[in-house]
């Protein structure tokens, strides 16, 4: 059945045409991670959405969490070694993936960390002494940490190794899994996750991929959504609807860690409205 339609004038440019011309071969979909980060706000939880360059050549112009592709290097021996948490195993059964799958699900927990970093200037991390590290908006060390990152993905374990921090893992949960419909020409195989920021939540966006960076409670970025003024596509809207209600970040990251994450390959079809998602 189909679970929502967006209106044409809320999509972001060229969405709803690509519905028309789907290819002939579906493109195999790439790894990719995505992480919803939150905080706490003096109305409750609220989460970070990003809004990607006119050029970007995937959503373009829309509201996004802080995400992108899994690298090779995202589940390093040295990487692996930066983090605190539930061990590759554990992270693999709550995954559905195998021992040996490729890439290995902590590669996907380790790359929505990593470019959370890159694209926000938050790191998921905490100190030699136990306290969580600062924004680099806030921080020289920092944001030279985040520049050095941005110039090549490979240095996430250098620069954890630099600062001596570890990373996280315990504020981390896995909430969904997302594939790209068949008619797109780039396609993803997702995995979100969602980690609760604790301390400095200060922006520092990359202008090279996103344009604006706002925290918000679910309901009031659903209601921009529906009032045309934080256009956003499915699986944003539809993770942000089932953030909705609760009392706390820490109150969300319980109830997904107990949550089945069953992956999700959506339909999309043209309606008379806008663009509607069919999920099974």
């Amino acid at each position: 059945m189909t679970a929502s339609v967006i209106p044409f004038d809320r999509l972001p440019p060229g969405f709803a045409e690509s519905i028309d011309n789907p290819p002939a071969d579906p493109v195999h979909p790439r790894p990719a991670a995505t992480v919803v980060l939150l905080r706490d706000g003096d109305d409750g939880p609220e989460v970070l959405l990003l809004r990607r360059v006119r050029s970007s050549g995937f959503v373009p112009g829309a509201y996004v969490f802080p995400g992108g592709r899994v690298d090779a290097d995202d589940s390093s021996a040295a990487l692996l070694a930066r983090w605190h948490g539930p061990d590759p195993a554990t992270v693999a059964e709550r995954m559905g993936l195998d021992a040996d799958a490729s890439p290995p699900a902590m590669a996907y927990v380790l790359a929505s960390l990593r470019e959370a970093f890159e694209e926000t200037g938050l790191l998921l991390a905490r100190d030699a002494d136990g306290v969580s590290v600062a924004s680099a908006a806030n921080d020289e060390v920092m944001a030279a940490a985040q520049g050095r990152l941005l110039t090549d993905d490979d240095l996430f374990a250098p620069v954890l190794e630099q600062l001596d921090a570890t990373l996280r893992g315990d504020a981390v949960a896995y909430i969904a899994h997302w594939i790209t419909p068949v008619v797109e020409p780039r396609r993803y195989d997702t995995r979100f996750f969602a980690a609760a920021v604790e301390g400095d939540s200060e922006v520092a966006i990359n202008p090279a991929e996103m344009t604006d960076a706002v925290w918000l409670t679910p309901e009031r970025a659903l209601e921009r959504h529906r009032e045309g003024t934080l256009p956003m596509v499915f699986p944003t809207v539809h993770t942000i609807e089932g953030l909705a209600g609760f009392d706390s970040a820490a109150g969300i990251i319980a109830e997904y860690r107990r949550r089945d994450v069953p992956p999700i390959l959506p339909r999309l079809v043209r309606t008379e409205l806008g663009v509607g998602l069919e999920i099974d």
